[in-house]
């Protein structure tokens, strides 16, 4: 008890560091790196001191958590506010309800296209890393988690694609409002959608009713964007307390069991980074100002394995930083956090598979295996994200949908966490390029505001 005591109060001075670097004016991604360090130290320090799950690093962890859950949760808690005002305000300030459909179609077109393209790089990875899952041993835990899917994939056997399509649509926005269900993320980006071009439609036939409207709207933005930012300044604090549990809860000899996979996977996540660099290069916008100003949020979705609890931080730098449009950066950080995630639901399944496949007597090579593989990979991407536990349900429906052992998905219990940080990162990633490229094509960049330096949330400065 008084270890875990005294681990407690290195916590706290800590977070006195940060609150003093934010009153001395530190910028948003000076005071998040910082937060990134000390956890990273402190995490390592009590699993050197005490070793991983022993009982001073629980009883630590258990408060700390307070500080890293607390923080995910109220970024969860302004996620749809936010989505509702913005996509509606977007709707009314353009006036152009064509360009709706064009701007998602573009969205959805390139988090598709990229997921494909992720896919076939799961399949290059997993045959030049030689990965097996017969390399794998499978203990007690795993076992379990394997069990444990393949109940879960018995009750999911009847959700077919045309299903989950129909559960993008709002029946009771109330309750998607309350994130009632897997796709209530997407439901509130289409019910936003038709009360914005509600508005645009009554503004064109009652005039005074629409100028009413368009000013209520705004006042609602003002208020909900305060309020994006309270909690914004907040992301120091958290990402130190999510870094300590990550690093401290650990298990090293898991990882090094894994450490091929790990590797594998790393440098697949890297590999699609490219390519998201890539796509910008193409569309005239330079890849490294784009990394400079999109790092905190690819820090935080990396530290807190969260894209849907990304999304304030996500919209927030696209309209600041990057300059994109409103309208894109809403569409994009919304869609891009349940649907066409290029880590968890493009890159790992198709490793999965690739490792499952020569147990199985199917050569991981033969090209009609390859294209089956990817298309099955694309279309399931489908609402991936929205459900607890994104990558591995991706796992899950791909591997079924080949007629491939599932059990899989549980062998790698151990070093989930660490992969995972990876890959929430490339889905928050790729959501931000098809918002910044759509804002490209449709001209609605603010060119000055991508040329600046400013800094995602750079108003957070003074606390």
């Amino acid at each position: 008890m008084l270890y875990s005591v005294l681990n407690l109060a290195v916590f706290v001075v800590l977070l006195v560091v940060l609150f003093r670097q934010q009153k001395s004016e530190k910028s948003l991604s000076v005071r998040v790196f910082t937060g990134l360090g000390l956890g990273v130290l402190f995490g390592a320090s009590l699993q050197f001191i005490y070793g991983v799950g022993s009982g001073p690093i629980t009883d630590t962890l258990e408060y700390v958590n307070i500080v890293g859950s607390g923080y995910v949760s109220l970024l969860k808690m302004i996620i749809m506010p936010l989505i509702l005002v913005s996509i509606i305000g977007a709707i009314v300030k353009v006036k152009d309800t064509g360009s709706l459909g064009k701007m998602s179609g573009s969205i959805i077109g390139i988090l598709l296209a990229t997921t494909a393209v992720s896919a076939l790089i799961g399949v290059f990875v997993s045959n030049l890393f030689g990965l097996s899952a017969d390399g794998i041993v499978q203990g007690a835990r795993e076992m379990a988690r394997g069990e444990a899917l393949e109940t879960r994939l018995d009750g999911l056997a009847n959700v077919s694609f045309a299903d989950m399509i129909r559960s993008f649509f709002p029946g009771n926005p109330f309750a998607d409002l309350a994130g009632s269900r897997p796709t209530s993320t997407i439901a509130v980006v289409i019910f936003a959608a038709f009360i914005g071009v509600a508005g645009v439609k009554v503004a064109k036939t009652q005039p005074e009713i629409g100028e009413i409207f368009e000013r209520f709207v705004d006042v609602s933005q003002a208020i909900v964007r305060t309020l994006v930012r309270m909690v914004l300044s907040l992301t120091p604090y958290g990402i130190l307390a999510l870094m300590t549990k990550v690093v401290a809860g650990s298990n090293v000899s898991d990882i090094l069991t894994l450490l091929n996979f790990v590797v594998a996977s790393y440098v697949g996540l890297a590999l699609i980074l490219v390519m998201h660099l890539c796509l910008l290069a193409f569309n005239g916008i330079s890849p490294l100002r784009y990394l400079k100003k999109v790092s905190p949020v690819l820090l935080f979705a990396f530290t807190s394995r969260s894209s849907a609890g990304t999304i304030p931080l996500n919209i927030e730098t696209q309209t600041k930083s990057l300059g994109n449009g409103d309208g894109e950066a809403n569409f994009s950080a919304s869609f891009g956090a349940t649907m066409g995630q290029n880590g968890c639901a493009g890159l790992y399944p198709a490793m999965l598979a690739v490792m499952i496949a020569p147990t199985i007597g199917i050569n991981p090579l033969d090209p009609s295996f390859i294209l089956s593989l990817v298309a099955i990979v694309t279309i399931s991407s489908f609402g991936i994200a929205g459900i607890g536990g994104g990558a591995t349900f991706a796992a899950l429906i791909v591997l079924s949908a080949l007629d491939m052992p599932v059990a899989l998905a549980g062998l790698l219990i151990s070093i989930e966490p660490l992969i995972d940080m990876g890959r929430t990162a490339v889905n928050v990633n790729g959501a931000m390029t098809s918002g910044t490229i759509t804002s490209k094509w449709l001209g609605h960049t603010d060119g000055e505001t991508f040329a600046s330096d400013n800094e995602a949330s750079g108003e957070l400065k003074n606390g």
